[in-house]
């Protein structure tokens, strides 16, 4: 049996689900006097979530970029660098063909049989000098000084041994 002081059960379903959920708590009941009003506090320090998704966004971009534009300058500088070799490969080939066609001059070919192998001509007499740094006496070379101390002290055991 329903109190009669009390509202039946169906109008309490209906005055529940009646309420609108689209309004804050505090504009269904009014605040009481001196009580302050709820508010969200402001996030220190935070970045909104527009700009951090911008941010993540150009990063995977810089991210996907970064690999093709390294590719990119390493073969320009390789280009760069196979350039240079083959323009010195051109001056030493016309360095060599320059020198080829000397060998085709009598006269440049006479000079260099004369110094290079001694030859002389009928009548003359050949002359080697002595005073070159290097004069070839027809014996092996000396050998050279130790250079390690315990090669240095075997050479004198062996010379006053």
């Amino acid at each position: 049996m329903p109190r009669p002081d009390s509202r039946p059960d169906s109008s309490r379903r209906r005055g529940r689900a009646a309420r609108s959920s689209s309004r804050p708590a505090a504009a269904r009941r009014p605040a009481p006097q001196g009580a302050a009003k709820r508010t969200r506090a402001p996030r220190e320090g935070g970045m909104p979530g527009r700009a951090t998704i911008l941010l993540v966004i150009l990063a995977a971009l810089a991210l996907g970029y970064a690999y093709p534009v390294r590719e990119y300058f390493t073969q320009v500088a390789e280009i760069e660098a196979l350039a240079k070799a083959q323009e010195e490969q051109r001056q030493r080939i016309a360095a060599l063909e320059e020198e080829e066609a000397k060998w085709h001059d009598d006269r440049y070919l006479e000079i260099q049989v004369r110094s290079r192998l001694y030859w002389v001509r009928k009548g003359e007499i050949p002359l080697i000098p002595i005073w070159e740094d290097e004069v070839d006496t027809g014996q092996p070379p000396p050998e050279p000084p130790p250079k390690n101390w315990y090669d240095s002290l075997w050479s004198n055991l062996d010379t006053n041994g």
